[in-house]
C-alpha cells in the first residue's frame, strides 16, 4: 500500500496549483515581511530598527495598507493550498512519515554532502520536517497579527497568546523564523537549481 502514495515518474513534479500557491505565498511574504519590518520601527520591540531600503510602505499608514493586503492574500491563498494538499492526499504522501532518526540520519548526509537529489519529486525528511514547520508557524504568524489587528474584538485569542504584548513577540519571532526558513530555502535552490525550474513549469529540472 505504501507503494501507491509513491509518485509516478509521468506525474508532473508539481502540480499546476502547487506551483501557482507557491508563487502568490511567495509573494504575500515578500510584502507581509518588509511592510512589517517599517510597522516594527514604527514602535521598535528591542533596541534595534530595521534599515529603511529594507522596508515596505514608505510610512506607516503606508505599511499598515500593504500589510493588510498582503494578510488577505496569505490567509485566502493559505487555505487553498492547505485544502488542496488535503483533498489530494498530498500532504500525507510527501510529508510523511516522519520520524526522529530518519531527520537526524538525513541532516547527517545533508552536511557530508551525500543526500542524494536524484528524485525532485521526493522530499527527504529534513525537508518534510522544514515544510510541516513552516505551515505552523504561518498559523502563528496569521493568529497573534490577527490579535494584532483586532485585539479588543479577539479578545479570547488574545488572551489565549497571552496578551497584547505576549502577541507582538510571538508574531516579530514567527516572522523571524520565516525569514530565517526563507534565506535557507534560497541557498538550497542556489546548490540545486533545477527545485526552481521544477516550480516554473509541469517537468523543467526534471532531468537537469
Amino acid at each position: 500500500m505504501a507503494s501507491d502514495l509513491r509518485p509516478s515518474k509521468s506525474e508532473p513534479i508539481h502540480p499546476l496549483w502547487m506551483r501557482i500557491t507557491h508563487w502568490l505565498n511567495a509573494l504575500a511574504v515578500l510584502v507581509l515581511v518588509t511592510s512589517g519590518w517599517r510597522i516594527y520601527d514604527a514602535s521598535p520591540l528591542f533596541g534595534f530598527e530595521i534599515p529603511t531600503a529594507l522596508t515596505l510602505g514608505g510610512w506607516l499608514g503606508g505599511a499598515l495598507q500593504w500589510h493588510f493586503a498582503a494578510m488577505w492574500l496569505l490567509v485566502f491563498n493559505g487555505l487553498v493550498y492547505l485544502g488542496m494538499n488535503l483533498g489530494s492526499g498530498r500532504l500525507q504522501a510527501k510529508f510523511f512519515p516522519l520520524s526522529p532518526r530518519g531527520i537526524w540520519n538525513d541532516a547527517m548526509a545533508a552536511l557530508r554532502g551525500h543526500l542524494s537529489h536524484a528524485d525532485p519529486r521526493r522530499y527527504n525528511q529534513v525537508q518534510r520536517l522544514a515544510y510541516l514547520f513552516v505551515m505552523l508557524d504561518l498559523v502563528a504568524i496569521v493568529l497573534s497579527g490577527l490579535v494584532l489587528w483586532k485585539s479588543v474584538q479577539l479578545a479570547p485569542l488574545r488572551d489565549l497568546l497571552g496578551g497584547y504584548e505576549t502577541a507582538r513577540r510571538i508574531h516579530f519571532f514567527a516572522m523571524s523564523a520565516l525569514v530565517a526558513f526563507v534565506a535557507l530555502h534560497l541557498v538550497m535552490v542556489a546548490l540545486v537549481p533545477r527545485t526552481l525550474l521544477s516550480m516554473l513549469s509541469r517537468r523543467a529540472g526534471e532531468a537537469a
